[in-house]
Order: C-alpha cells, then sequence, then structure tokens
C-alpha cells in the first residue's frame, strides 16, 4: 500500500485461493510459517447384508405342547426336527449381493445396496458355508429365546395383558432441543443469521466464503478477500440456511481491514442480527464457536478457544492487491477456505470477531492450505466501527501516525523509513509523528503498553483505534529511549 503509515513498500501482498474464497494465510506476519494442503475426505462404504431363514422342520407325532393363555400371540418355538436331512440341514448359504465382489464383482466400491444377484459359479462348501449355517442357527436361536421369554413374562404378569415390560424414550420433536447455553444451542440460534456468499468476477471465476446479517436492513458484514474478485462487475448471491438465496451487491469495502458490507438486494422479512460482543473483554482460555462454508460446506460449526489476543497478522486480499493488517484474536477452532468472513462467536452467541485467516504448514501447487489450529479473527469492535463507516459513507477512514515504516520483522520495532512511498518523506510535514517529533530511522518499540516488535504490528494496533485518539508512542533514537503522545490522524479510502 502506498499509504503514510503502512511502508510496506518492496513487499508483495499474498494471494488467497480463488475456489472457494479462503481465509488467507497470514504474509509478512512477525510469526510466519509455511502452509500445507488439507487432506481429502474419504468415505465410509455402506454395505448391507441378507440371510435366508433356515429350512422348516418336521413336527414329531408326540410332541408335548406347554398351555398357552389365548391371548398371547402364538410365539412358540418349532419343534427340533427328526433328523438333519430331514431339515435339509445345513440351509444354503445366502445370496451374495453384487458389490460384494469389489472390484472384481464390478459393484460399486460404496452408496446404496445393489439389487442382489445370484453366484456366477456354485461354491464349495467350505468355511464361508459353514460360517453362514452357523449364523442362520444363531439367529433362529434368538427368534425361539426371545418368544419363550415374551410368553414367561405374560404370564407372570398375572392380568392377562400383553404388555411390554420395557420403556421407551420418547422421540417426540421437543427431545431435539438445547438448552441455550450449550454449543448446540447456540449454533442453532445463529445459523438461520449466517449466509454462504458465491462471488463469480465477470469472466466467470470466483469463490465461496461466508458473511452473517448485521442489522435487519440487509447489510452483511463479511471479509474484503471474499467479495473483492466480484467487487466490480461481477456477481454476488448470499444463500441462507434455509436454502433460499438472494442476490447482494457491495455497499463498501475496507482492503486494508479486509472488511467489507454487502446489502440483500430484496430482503426478506424478519432478519435477525447476530449480537455482536465486546473483543476487548475477551480473554484467553475463552470458549469460542465459529461457523461458516469450509471447502464449500455450508453451515459448518466447529467450536474451540481464544488461544492468544493482540496477534500481529497481516494478509492478502485475494486479489493480488495491498496486505491487510489486524491485531488478531486468535483460536484453535477449526478454520479452512471457505470459512473467511465468517462469525467468531463467545459461548454465549455474540460475535467477538469475523474469521479471516490461517496459519499453515505449506501448500504445493493449486492446493488450498487447511486448518491446524491456528486461526485469526478481526475483533467484532474494530469490525464494527468500519462496517459503520462503510455503511454511511462508502469507504474505509483509516487511522495514521503520518510515518512510514519498514516491513522488516527481525529489527525490534517498527523503524521509520529513509523515504516514504514514491519517494516522498517518510514523516509528513506537519504530521501527528512530525509534530511529536520523530524521525527517519527512530524505532517505535511500544503503542500505548504493547510491544511493538516490527511494521505490520505498528499498523495492527494503530487500526485498532479512530482518528483523533491520542496515543502513546515510545521509540529509540541514538541508543536512547523516549515516549511521546501522537494524536492519531486519518486517511480516506484505499487508494
Amino acid at each position: 500500500m502506498s499509504t503514510e503509515n503502512e511502508g510496506n513498500e518492496g513487499t508483495a501482498a499474498e494471494a488467497a485461493p480463488s475456489v472457494p474464497s479462503a481465509p488467507p494465510v497470514p504474509a509478512d506476519a512477525p510469526q510466519g510459517l509455511p502452509e500445507s494442503a488439507p487432506a481429502a475426505p474419504t468415505y465410509p462404504d455402506a454395505t448391507a447384508t441378507q440371510q435366508q431363514p433356515a429350512a422348516s422342520a418336521q413336527e414329531p407325532e408326540t410332541a408335548p405342547v406347554a398351555p398357552v393363555p389365548s391371548d398371547v400371540p402364538q410365539y412358540a418355538p418349532p419343534p427340533a426336527p427328526q433328523s438333519a436331512a430331514d431339515a435339509g440341514w445345513p440351509p444354503p448359504p445366502p445370496a451374495v449381493p453384487a458389490y460384494a465382489h469389489g472390484a472384481q464383482g464390478g459393484g460399486p466400491a460404496w452408496g446404496p445396496p445393489g439389487q442382489l444377484q445370484t453366484p456366477d459359479a456354485p461354491r464349495k462348501r467350505g468355511a464361508g458355508g459353514l460360517v453362514a449355517a452357523v449364523v442362520v442357527a444363531a439367529l433362529v436361536a434368538g427368534g425361539v429365546g426371545g418368544a419363550l421369554g415374551f410368553w414367561a413374562a405374560d404370564s407372570n404378569n398375572g392380568s392377562g395383558s400383553s404388555g411390554s415390560t420395557t420403556v421407551s424414550a420418547s422421540g417426540t420433536p421437543q427431545d431435539l432441543k438445547r438448552d441455550p447455553g450449550t454449543v448446540a444451542g447456540v449454533a442453532a440460534k445463529a445459523l438461520p443469521s449466517v449466509v454462504t456468499i458465491d462471488a463469480q468476477s465477470g469472466d466467470g471465476e470466483g469463490g465461496t466464503g461466508t458473511g452473517f446479517v448485521y442489522d435487519k436492513e440487509g447489510h452483511i458484514l463479511t471479509n474484503n478477500h471474499v467479495v473483492a474478485s466480484a467487487a466490480d462487475s461481477g456477481q454476488l448471491t448470499a444463500t441462507f440456511s434455509n436454502g433460499k438465496k438472494y442476490d447482494a451487491e457491495v455497499v463498501g469495502r475496507a482492503q486494508g481491514y479486509d472488511v467489507a458490507v454487502l446489502k440483500l438486494k430484496n430482503p426478506p422479512q424478519g432478519l435477525t442480527p447476530l449480537p455482536l460482543g465486546n473483543s476487548d473483554q475477551v480473554a484467553v482460555g475463552d470458549s469460542t464457536i465459529a461457523i461458516g462454508a469450509p471447502f464449500g460446506l455450508s453451515n459448518t460449526v466447529t467450536t474451540g478457544i481464544i488461544s492468544a489476543k493482540n496477534r500481529p497478522v497481516a494478509s492478502g486480499d485475494g486479489s493480488g492487491g495491498s496486505n491487510s493488517y489486524m491485531s488478531a484474536l486468535q483460536t484453535d477452532a477449526s478454520i479452512n477456505p471457505g470459512n473467511s468472513g465468517g462469525p467468531l462467536l463467545s459461548a454465549g452467541g455474540a460475535v467477538i470477531g469475523i474469521n479471516s485467516a490461517i496459519q499453515s504448514t505449506g501448500s504445493t501447487g493449486q492446493s488450498q492450505a487447511g486448518s491446524i489450529g491456528l486461526g485469526f479473527a478481526i475483533p467484532i469492535n474494530q469490525a464494527k466501527n468500519v462496517a459503520q463507516q462503510l455503511i454511511k459513507t462508502g469507504q474505509p477512514v483509516y487511522p495514521v501516525i503520518g510515518a512510514t515504516v519498514t516491513m522488516d520483522e527481525k529489527t525490534g520495532g517498527a523503524v521509520i523509513s529513509d523515504q516514504g512511498a514514491g519517494g516522498t518523506e517518510a514523516v509528513s510535514k506537519d504530521g501527528p509523528a512530525a509534530r511529536a517529533g520523530l524521525r527517519a530511522g527512530d524505532v517505535i518499540t511500544k503503542f500505548n503498553d504493547t510491544v511493538v516488535d516490527s511494521g505490520p504490528t505498528l499498523i495492527g494496533e494503530i487500526w485498532t483505534h479512530k482518528p483523533g485518539d491520542k496515543v502513546k508512542l515510545t521509540y529509540k533514537r541514538d541508543g536512547k529511549t523516549s515516549t511521546v503522545e501522537v494524536t492519531l490522524g486519518e486517511r480516506k479510502g484505499d487508494s
């Protein structure tokens, strides 16, 4: 970016993959790690078996029969056969499903069962036939035992009725409800307010991301990198959890913050905005719930905790443009490509952040990285301020100190550059930094009480504030440490 306080000249932004729209892997962040590609999902085989009933045995001429009450179902066991030959024992093996032969049988590897078919040639009656016969015998014995047990229980009842002695759990829909404080309860309440965003550019390329209802007027809050490809001449749609889809348009977007606001063109009645929490009051260890469409799988819910706060993150915007910077909430809730723009909820169901970026161990080719438990979210307090400005004016407003800093990571702070973008002065004349006495070469080491270890860290901290806020900057010059108060200036727009 060519802003006065960003100073990222010479650093290339990392573009997020296009399908689905991915949480960008942090770029230029102080703690950079390589990326990795996620493993492909696997599917279990679906199989089914069918047993043939055993052949009926002949009754002996004199077989005592126990008296059975007239109103009891006749579940009496069949008499024992006179001989194995008379009973047709052992029974023939069960028919084999077509798909049981695997690759040789030509049946599907997984899926619904196919039609049963008779084997092409008779099989030798070996161990397989014996096992089938034993299984059938066990099933017959089980049926006999069950019948006798039922008759005995009914006889001991003494009332002559045939009521069951077991109690079944209720299967009414009310039993599916969960307490509001549970993950299931929070998810059930939040899901109707979360949308899957499909962004298609003019050339047909696009991706999938997530957003959530911001207000009753139909504004949707999401990431800039989710909609960047379709912002100018593309098409945007938002699909709710009930499957209803609506066209949408961009109200405003902020590349530096990685925040965008959409508006449903024909919003439905009764929209329920998600409640916004206070990200300043979040503590490490607090429970988190993430909702999104990872790899296009809409309405996916994952859980975790807040792993860290104020984590400096720089990431690409998905269109090859400038980097975005945030002082992020870090969570180990599973976040993957497609989760971008979705809400990070507290245990109470309030939005505390917008899921935006992931750290990964590496990726190759066109494959997309997946979650390794390091996800980053824009604090909702910052995102809310940006959203209000975008809805009001259509363009972002950035707080600035009026100085260009380097993006080097191992400098022990944010170093004010010798020159600004395009050969301009690194410290703007009459800007906030100049009025505070800062010069080129000064190393800013603290922003209020937060330690600053690099340029991205400083920018992320500055952007958590508003123009006009007074902050304290601690810096080093010629081995001497000083602290000054700076009143933040402002810059409108991303250009």
